[in-house]
């Protein structure tokens, strides 16, 4: 099943505007989303090849989006 596409656009902007982010400063820019759902759509974003998860020192996982994400 596919997140709402509306969802996926905005998170891929989102992580756009700030490569690198963590998973939780994402979340704090989606306050109606649940984690679960995030968790969800980064998922489905990456099996997809629209972005990278990355394990950052803190052992916290960050996102960066992927050239394929806007081609």
């Amino acid at each position: 099943m596919k997140p709402h596409s509306t969802l996926t656009n905005r998170m891929l902007d989102a992580i756009a505007q700030a490569p690198g982010c963590r998973i939780e400063e994402l979340a704090d820019l989606f306050p109606e989303i649940t984690m679960k759902e995030i968790f969800y759509t980064l998922g489905y974003l990456s099996r997809n090849g629209d972005l990278r998860l990355i394990v950052d020192r803190q052992g916290s996982f960050a996102v960066t989006t992927s050239l394929r994400a806007f081609n």
